[in-house]
């Protein structure tokens, strides 16, 4: 994981962007989330402040979901 980085510059993630990492952004009441380098950044409908820092973290695991249930005949 890197340092935290003022919001300020997330216009330049790009330059910060690498293969297997995604940001993590978070706003000043500990609300995070992960994401790619999206200029403007979308934020979720329930954050009550702008985002104040981001970081480049290793992207998650992808994960397996449940198979789909065969159709009945």
């Amino acid at each position: 994981m890197s340092d935290w980085v003022h919001f300020d510059r997330w216009q330049d993630c790009a330059q910060m962007e690498r293969p297997g990492f995604v940001f993590e952004v978070k706003n000043k009441e500990g609300q995070s989330l992960l994401t790619a380098c999206t200029v403007p950044l979308q934020l979720p409908f329930d954050w009550k402040s702008p985002p104040a820092f981001f970081r480049l973290v290793e992207a998650p695991k992808p994960r397996h979901s449940t198979p789909v249930p065969k159709p009945q005949t």
